[in-house]
């Protein structure tokens, strides 16, 4: 009887062994987000940071009016091969806001600013991924370490003319004539309807959208002060423009694995914009979605996994 038994307990422990080793795939470990802060050229800049220290890194660059903020659902599904790193742009998310009038809220600024902080983590190559303001604060990084980009993915990120259609035609005319009436006039720009369109406009199924992304936006927006900033930024934007063709000419020299994710229904930065990449990097990855300007809100379960596969592909040998 007892030789019996003792197998008996031998495959049920097996069994066991073999139940909790299906559980712990079923629920793998959820990686750990730090929330820090570096200080530099006199700012402190909020950056969240996930994954393991030697692990390829992704920097993710968010858009206006938002912040790393956007990319608080994204990290989580990338961290466990990835070391992700995601700031704040000074006068946005949780990053110090420096009264405009001493403080330069540029493009070239920022590039520097993430340049610097970057350096300071260590990250000496990474992937970029790209979104509104991020793109020429992805691309003037480029520009200065073409060598450490290993892989761009572009979300409504802008880097030709034929992407900047009719809603931005107030915006060019601050651009040649930074007078008060042109200047006020992009202060609908930064009102409540404007953020909250932003993330509906485009979207089939509003529902899918959480409504506390405009509410933090708009609440950081209605700093005093941070209207300043943002019309500054606005007018800025414009020096992007005759960089665009020193972009391209990077794309077509280096040619970067590029993964293009793009809310084709976005009236800011419509799919205009993202045709052109295929002229300049021919093995593009192109998806236009059936959404809006903020993509990642309404389809992280389609670019998630899509990025998961590029990125796995791209940066396999990095």
């Amino acid at each position: 009887m007892t030789d019996l038994i003792v197998p008996a307990l031998l495959s049920a422990s097996a069994l066991a062994i073999q139940a909790a080793a299906s559980r712990r795939l079923a629920h793998p470990t959820i990686p750990v987000i730090h929330h820090r802060t570096a200080t530099i050229d006199g700012v402190d800049v909020f950056y969240r940071e996930a994954g393991s220290a030697d692990a390829p890194v992704v920097v993710l660059l968010h858009g206006f009016p938002t912040s790393s903020h956007m990319f608080r659902n994204l990290i989580p599904l990338l961290a466990d091969h990835y070391r992700v790193i995601a700031p704040d742009y000074p006068g946005f998310g949780e990053s110090d806001a420096p009264d405009h009038k001493t403080f330069a809220y540029t493009f070239a600024h920022f590039a520097n600013i993430v340049d610097e902080l970057l350096g300071r983590l260590g990250a000496t190559r990474y992937a970029l991924y790209v979104m509104d303001y991020g793109a020429p604060v992805g691309y003037r990084l480029a520009l200065k370490h073409p060598e450490r980009v290993t892989a761009l993915v572009v979300q409504n990120g802008n880097a030709y003319e034929e992407g900047l259609l009719a809603f931005w035609d107030p915006i060019k005319a601050y651009w040649a004539d930074d007078s008060k009436a042109n200047r006020e006039a992009l202060s609908v720009l930064v009102a409540p309807g404007t953020t909250r369109f932003q993330y509906v406009d485009g979207v089939a199924d509003v529902s899918r959208i959480d409504p506390d992304n405009w509410r933090h936006d708009q609440a950081l927006l209605d700093r005093p002060g941070n209207k300043d900033i943002q019309l500054d930024l606005f007018r800025d934007y414009g020096t992007n423009v005759p960089l665009y063709p020193a972009f391209q000419a990077f794309f077509r020299a280096h040619q970067p694995p590029t993964l293009i994710v793009w809310g084709r229904n976005d009236t800011i930065f419509p799919a205009e914009g993202a045709h052109p990449y295929l002229r300049d990097l021919p093995d593009a990855e192109m998806h236009l979605l059936d959404t809006g300007h903020f993509a990642l809100e309404d389809k992280l379960d389609v670019i998630a996994p899509l990025m998961r596969d590029f990125l796995d592909r791209s940066l396999s040998s990095h």
